[in-house]
């Protein structure tokens, strides 16, 4: 796995552990990049830090429950991703605009005591994602792609199939996944598939579902 000028090959190149940035309904996968506009204190000092160091970002959401610890704060959601800051922008006005790349997945061994405003945790990193196009040659890119065009035309939705059809499989499963609109335990469901082939499955699985409410909804208001 390649993110930045970094590489990403074996568990050594890796950290025992990271900084983690909780947010809701926020999916990266590994080779996938996501925007962010930072904005809080405390994850300002966290980008801060990431940049002196490893640039390294752990992404979690917190947990489907809305469990909270004793200090008020949510529990976390047991995995992952591991994303490298590859660019970075001040904006003039006090925030960060920041591009994470995903590196792999992780599951949180533990959360550490820490005296910083933001959390941290030891992770225990899902190794096989390094190699990020294994098991590609498993999905079903035909039923993705029947899928995506039937989510697209009944929202009156436009994509670039040009750019679409060359896409890596990988690329286009992680892709599509992080850019779906579904919510927070549709985005987990995600990220733990165990592999592009599962995600790519579920990805399709939860569309149509989506797209047999709309037409119920649809139908319901005609009544």
């Amino acid at each position: 796995m390649q993110a930045g000028n970094a590489f990403y090959r074996r568990q050594e190149d890796l950290p025992q552990e990271a900084a983690v940035f909780p947010l809701t309904a926020a999916l990266l996968l590994p080779g996938g990049r996501m925007p962010l506009n930072i904005f809080e204190p405390r994850y300002l000092e966290m980008v801060d830090a990431a940049l002196a160091s490893t640039r390294l970002i752990g992404m979690i959401q917190p947990r489907l429950d809305g469990a909270l610890r004793e200090d008020g704060e949510p529990e976390l959601c047991e995995t992952g991703c591991l994303g490298r800051i590859t660019s970075f922008a001040e904006t003039g006005d006090g925030r960060y605009l920041v591009s994470l790349q995903g590196i792999c997945r992780f599951r949180v061994a533990e959360e550490l005591p820490v005296k910083t405003p933001y959390r941290r945790c030891r992770l225990m990193p899902f190794l096989a994602d390094l190699d990020e196009d294994k098991g590609a040659e498993r999905v079903d890119r035909a039923a993705l792609l029947k899928c995506f065009r039937s989510y697209l035309e009944a929202n009156g939705l436009e994509a670039d199939w040009d750019n679409i059809s060359r896409a890596e499989n990988a690329t286009l499963v992680n892709a599509l996944s992080m850019m779906s609109p579904y919510g927070a335990a549709e985005k987990q469901a995600l990220l733990e598939a165990p592999d592009l082939k599962t995600r790519a499955e579920t990805l399709i699985a939860i569309t149509e579902m989506s797209l047999a409410r709309e037409r119920d909804d649809f139908s319901s208001s005609l009544q």
